[in-house]
């Protein structure tokens, strides 16, 4: 059954610690002209700040500010998602505190997946519910759980009817005209479209301490993936949005273990790929091309003496729109994925992005819409593509970038979805 919601999200200018108590009374007053709202979300790390550094929390401050909140949420009824520093007997975790229309603390979720210094001062998180309001069932990542494709997945497995992300993020300012960040850019929107739930991620702008930079850029997007609502990369705003909760089963399949497999080739080779029947004189055209290998949808035989140097598999649109479908073959080894894709543009070129970067792999696309070939690199980048008369293209294969699993310093891909798949094992456990 279909039925529709009003959301908001919050864009805050970024404080250090030391602006708490400003940005606070800034905070408070921008969630209370969101009144009309059923779900408001703001920033990660709201209160007190992203970088903690080694100066004891102020805790009562933050419960402070978290009962203020509580205040607006029973007044307006809207459910509030905020994210605040939390101490948990030792440990700090980076949290999302839920607090439903009436008041009420309706749960907490904690940070899974650490990014590069924030692990300095927060405890990865050892949960993975979703967290249940008068409103919706709300699947609450922040910032960088959304590079995990498995994250979502679980949340909306358990019963997640909207996902929600307070987020800090990042940027290099690599073109300041164009503040870059891939989930920003990119996975927000294939987290919705995989999942069929709306997304609704709240950022901040500016920096934190003159180091810290953030793209802005928060946004809504529908159960379709298309954004609704999209702020700028540079100043405070709130976006307001209807979205549907549609109640849709997304795609999912099976996700057994895979045989372990061993990859033979220790330097670069170079690949051809087309989506044609290969010419009779393809041996030819390789040898001019320095090309070791040839990829078509059309040659088995080929593509079997590639997988004896390279571990690679075909998979059609159901593994790969399953966002853990291909996990089992990332963590056996599977450095090369060849997919036939029926789904198009735009989405073939996204979710073949979304993979390569979220799995550290490569990925080759069979797009039978356009009758194009197109590689995409662990890094998210589309290296080569046919088109019109060009049938033939030719990528690099660089079996380092997938040994390259750290996306960030102290932030590895292999060993987020290692754990977790061991929280949602434990979790579910817990649940029987």
């Amino acid at each position: 059954m279909t039925r529709s919601i009003a959301v908001a999200a919050v864009q805050l200018r970024a404080h250090g610690r030391s602006d708490f108590a400003a940005a606070a009374q800034t905070a408070l007053a921008a969630v209370r002209r969101c009144s009309h709202a059923d779900v408001v979300v703001l920033p990660e790390a709201t209160f007190p700040a992203y970088v903690l550094g080694d100066a004891p929390l102020d805790e009562a401050a933050i419960t402070d500010a978290i009962a203020r909140l509580r205040e607006i949420a029973r007044s307006t009824k809207t459910v509030i998602v905020v994210g605040a520093a939390a101490r948990d007997g030792v440990e700090t975790r980076n949290s999302a505190f839920v607090i439903d229309a009436d008041g009420s603390l309706a749960g907490r979720a904690d940070k899974l997946f650490l990014w590069h210094f924030d692990r300095h001062w927060f405890s990865r998180g050892d949960r993975l519910t979703p967290v249940q309001t008068s409103v919706a069932t709300l699947g609450v990542m922040i910032c960088a759980d959304g590079r995990l494709p498995t994250v979502a997945r679980t949340l909306v497995d358990r019963g997640a009817e909207l996902l929600v992300m307070p987020t800090a993020w990042v940027t290099s300012g690599r073109d300041s005209a164009a503040l870059e960040n891939v989930q920003a850019d990119l996975l927000g929107r294939v987290r919705a479209y995989e999942n069929r739930v709306p997304f609704v991620a709240a950022n901040k702008c500016g920096s934190e301490l003159g180091m810290v930079a953030y793209c802005g850029k928060s946004q809504i997007v529908d159960s379709r993936g298309e954004i609704v609502a999209l702020a700028s990369q540079g100043r405070p705003e709130s976006l307001h949005a209807s979205v549907e909760l549609r109640g849709k089963r997304p795609v999912r399949v099976a996700t057994e273990p895979r045989v372990p497999r061993a990859i033979h080739a220790d330097r670069p080779v170079r690949i051809a790929i087309t989506y044609d029947d290969l010419p009779a004189d393809i041996d030819r055209r390789l040898e001019m091309l320095d090309d070791e290998f040839v990829i078509s949808p059309h040659e088995d035989e080929r593509f079997a003496s590639l997988d004896r140097a390279i571990p690679a598999v075909f998979v059609d649109d159901a593994r790969v729109l399953d966002p853990a479908g291909l996990v089992p073959y990332r963590r056996a080894g599977y450095w090369l994925i060849c997919w036939t894709a029926d789904v198009g543009p735009p989405w073939a070129e996204r979710i073949a992005r979304a993979r390569a970067l979220e799995l550290r792999i490569h990925v080759v696309v069979f797009d039978r819409a356009q009758r194009r070939a197109f590689a995409v690199d662990p890094d998210g980048t589309i290296v080569a593509g046919t088109f019109g008369d060009y049938r033939i293209a030719t990528f690099a294969f660089d079996p380092h970038k997938s040994m390259q699993t750290a996306v960030a310093p102290g932030t590895d891909i292999v060993e987020g979805l290692d754990w977790v798949a061991k929280v949602g094992e434990r979790d579910r456990a817990a649940a029987t």
